[in-house]
């Protein structure tokens, strides 16, 4: 029997060194290595299903319901259509952004349909979880409860209820008791994830893992556990405002970088059937220096406002400041209305701004950004019924976009009036006769014939 021995692994990458060292050599992370107990191999530890052979592709027998709608119309579509039978799904987010109370809302409407679930804490006592689904009315005899972080108690649980949705909150709190390491350590979150993704290939149990997130951003423990998982979703939102964004960075049975938007009510997260109006202020503005731009997030076009506010800098370095789009984007169109369009910005500070907490960074945003910024340096207004399309080059040309039958609907839908594309999709437009259409090729058109 081949003896345990110790190694040092980081926390943020998974790397290991048979010696503490303070920074990482391979994500370059300071103060990450942990002392940990190193198994050889655990996998006499997994579940006993029977040994399968190989079979002709051809001889597979198809699934009769490949995916299990939870009428959670928002949920569904970014998952590509409902709950794919023994996917494993990990969903990421700041504390307190709701994915717990997604996740109940979730096994409310999927027990509806008759099947079995099992909700999992290891931060929760079960009375503390029957307060959340007191409050969120979810009441279903189907949804079992259990407080447990012992992951081999776990799976005999799952193995005596057989349920076809099993959420786990949240894997950081799972720990396997062969493995000499605390609950959260690399060993223990891959140990774990690996036994229940196992699990859920095996029984055809859909399971949805819930990650803990690093001051990044990003889900804590190995990297290879997003490999691992069929699908990877990040909730996103901004403290202060009741919108969440459910965001799709992965998905082996969808199309990825989808988008899911929720409000917050007392009594849970409610989906926003027309996200567009919730990043659009249609009123008559009163000053300079804002745009409604089309961006793609996934499949979906959504409009968004971008402001721009361009005032005389007090000091010697012009302040620079961005929210909701990329800054060295923001300061490459700076740089071409100053050389293309003859716009002086440099002796100003420049505010950027996404409305209602959206982010856009594609570069079909260029035109409608650059078209803010001048709106605010000239003091002048764009109409609120007129939509920008555009990707900017740096020799001022305005380039040609891609999904512009989407954009073209959304914003028809919406009763734009207006609106401004590159010269290069003037060939799409056919069918549309709602809207006026400004063609451009050059960001000193769009300037003399919106301004």
């Amino acid at each position: 029997m081949v003896k345990s021995s110790k190694i040092y692994t980081c926390q943020q990458c998974g790397w290991n060194s048979n010696r503490w060292v303070g920074k990482c050599s391979n994500c370059n992370e300071w103060d990450t290595m942990i002392e940990e107990q190193f198994e050889p191999s655990y996998i006499e530890e997994f579940p006993k299903f029977e040994t399968e052979i190989p079979v002709r592709i051809s001889d597979v027998k198809p699934i009769d319901k490949v995916r299990i709608e939870t009428n959670i119309n928002e949920f569904d579509r970014i998952l590509g259509g409902g709950i794919v039978v023994g996917s494993a799904v990990l969903i990421g987010g700041t504390p307190g952004i709701g994915k717990s109370t997604l996740l109940l809302q979730v096994c409310q409407d999927f027990s509806k349909l008759g099947h079995l679930s099992l909700y999992v804490s290891g931060e929760e006592s079960v009375a503390q979880i029957k307060l959340r689904a007191d409050r969120l009315c979810v009441s279903s005899e189907n949804i079992f409860l259990i407080a447990e972080n012992n992951l081999n108690v776990i799976l005999k649980h799952i193995g005596k209820i057989n349920p076809k949705l099993v959420v786990i909150d949240s894997i950081q709190a799972m720990y396997k008791p062969t493995l000499d390491s605390t609950p959260g350590t690399v060993s223990q979150v891959r140990q774990c994830a690996n036994e229940l993704i196992y699990l859920s290939k095996k029984t055809g149990a859909s399971v949805f893992l819930v990650g803990h997130v690093t001051k990044q951003g990003i889900i804590a423990g190995p990297k290879v556990l997003e490999h691992l998982v069929d699908t990877v979703l990040y909730f996103e939102g901004e403290k202060f405002m009741s919108y969440r964004i459910l965001r799709v960075v992965k998905n082996r049975f969808g199309p990825t970088n989808e988008i899911g938007i929720f409000e917050m009510f007392r009594n849970g997260l409610k989906e926003v059937r027309n996200p567009s109006e919730i990043f659009l202020s249609r009123t008559q503005s009163l000053s300079s220096g804002s745009a409604v731009i089309s961006s793609i997030e996934g499949t979906r076009a959504l409009l968004v406002e971008v402001q721009a506010l361009a005032t005389k800098s007090s000091f010697g370095t012009p302040v620079r400041k961005v929210s909701g789009v990329d800054y060295n984007r923001v300061a490459m169109i700076i740089a071409v209305l100053e050389k293309r369009a003859g716009l002086l910005l440099g002796g100003h500070d420049i505010f950027v701004n996404v409305v209602g907490g959206a982010k856009v960074y594609e570069p079909a945003a260029d035109l409608g950004i650059a078209m803010a910024m001048a709106s605010s340096f000239l003091d002048k207004l764009i109409t609120n019924e007129t939509i920008i399309i555009g990707e900017l080059g740096l020799g001022g040309e305005v380039r040609g976009v891609s999904q512009f039958d989407n954009r073209l609907k959304e914003a028809e839908r919406l009763g734009f009036k207006n609106i401004v594309v590159p010269k290069d999709n003037g060939k799409d437009l056919s069918g549309i006769k709602s809207l006026k259409t400004i063609e451009v090729s050059f960001l000193t058109e769009a300037i003399d014939n919106i301004l």
